[in-house]
């Protein structure tokens, strides 16, 4: 293990869980609240917070956290109770405004669940439900008592869910639609009246046909291509970076802000390479390359620097070569969805060493290889994982990746 995950590994408190977040959009792709993807040692979920204070305080302090119209904002998350669970009375002392309690579908519905449930709205907990199937009548006394409904448009089809909501409407249940997979079907749901949305249509990519990379992203790949050019010198580098004069002054706007902690300012492109390196331009001139425009939500370029910090880490602890590459890999994964375009028409114009591109194109190589666990991982496919980590390493490095992310997103937003 690199010097990197050791120092990580020593410094962050250490959970006996895995833990991962999906987001929960509003109906203008705003994230309002996370659903935690969680397992014990046991691969149990909940039952793993009994007693356990540090990932409380874990769950609180990171996994609610958001950088959201330029602060730091807690969200609430959705947690996974089993019937099991509710009924042994040993809820932790949970903050209510930072949970929803997500009840699921296979429950054993009894008077006492029913009974136990009023009781934590009496207690003003906010509760959801999940797996709603409507030909199942158990399910009729929660209806008045959840506040959340959250209908797996999969399983029901979206042709059915308008008979469906009309049924409804007489609980005044808050609707949230799960599984929206394609951004067709989130354009339908929202014509539905959903109030709230979960599912990966975000990383699906609709690409409009022979679009090109243009503006300043032209000159971000001209300096990315000269970076890597073994023969490139700091001033060769500077010299592509001043065809836009304003990325230079944002990329030494953001060298120079906290996220560094320089003793003095930096005042040229090629006074930061020589300080900081080739490795941590080349960085940041990919943090700008993903950067968003408008149209696209702040959680997409999000779960992107989530996703290229947790591989670089990840990299790190199995001691692999150059895991700045690695990062690069998990950033641009989701780069074919920030800018419409085929992954395939990307990788024609972005220069990247061809195991990188194959990496991306077909999860090729051990660059595609850990990319593919870090997407079973985001996605709570624990069971998945191979790379012959220890589990805890796997949740240290993706609680430094989200709180990296915030941070990052933070000095691109000052730069």
């Amino acid at each position: 293990m690199a010097s990197t995950g050791a120092k990580l590994m020593a410094e962050e408190p250490q959970l006996d869980v895995l833990m991962a977040r999906q987001p929960i959009y509003t109906k203008s792709q705003d994230v309002v609240a996370f659903e935690l993807l969680f397992r014990d040692s046991e691969g149990r979920f909940v039952e793993g917070l009994k007693d356990e204070e540090a990932t409380l305080g874990v769950l609180l302090g990171t996994y609610s956290s958001i950088f959201k119209k330029g602060a730091i904002r807690s969200v609430p998350c959705f947690l996974k109770v089993t019937d099991s669970f509710l009924l042994n009375n040993d809820v932790p002392e949970l903050p209510r405004e930072s949970f929803v309690l997500e009840l699921l579908g296979h429950s054993d519905i009894t008077p006492e669940l029913i009974s136990r449930v009023k009781g934590l709205a009496r207690q003003g907990y906010r509760l959801a439900l999940a797996d709603y199937d409507p030909r199942d009548p158990k399910f009729e006394p929660l209806l008045n008592i959840v506040h959340v409904l959250k209908l797996d448009i999969q399983l029901l089809g979206l042709d059915n869910i308008p008979a469906l909501l009309q049924r409804l409407r007489p609980y005044q249940l808050e609707l949230l639609a799960d599984k929206v997979e394609t951004q067709d079907e989130f354009r339908r749901c929202l014509e539905m009246g959903f109030a709230l949305y979960m599912g990966y249509f975000l990383n699906k990519p609709e690409p409009v046909k022979g679009k090109k990379i243009t503006g300043n992203k032209v000159v971000l790949l001209q300096l990315l291509a000269e970076l890597q050019r073994p023969a490139a010198t700091a001033q060769s580098i500077e010299q592509v970076a001043l065809h836009d004069p304003a990325l230079t002054y944002r990329i030494l706007r953001v060298v120079n802000s906290a996220a560094f902690n320089l003793q003095r300012e930096i005042s040229s492109l090629s006074h930061a390479i020589s300080l900081l390196g080739v490795d941590q331009i080349k960085r940041w001139v990919m943090l700008f390359l993903t950067s968003s425009d408008s149209t696209k939500p702040d959680e997409l370029t999000r779960n992107m620097l989530i996703r290229g910090r947790f591989c670089e880490l990840l990299a790190e602890m199995m001691g692999r070569d150059e895991p700045i590459n690695h990062f690069i890999v998990g950033l641009l994964s989701q780069l074919d969805v920030l800018l419409d375009m085929s992954m395939d028409d990307l990788m024609d114009q972005v220069p990247l060493q061809q195991e990188m591109k194959d990496a991306l194109l077909s999860r090729a190589h051990s660059y595609g290889e850990l990319l593919k666990q870090i997407e079973f991982y985001e996605r709570g496919q624990f069971d998945q994982l191979n790379t012959g980590l220890d589990r805890p390493f796997y949740e240290v490095a993706y609680r430094h990746s989200l709180n990296w992310a915030q941070q990052i997103l933070q000095a691109m937003q000052d730069g």
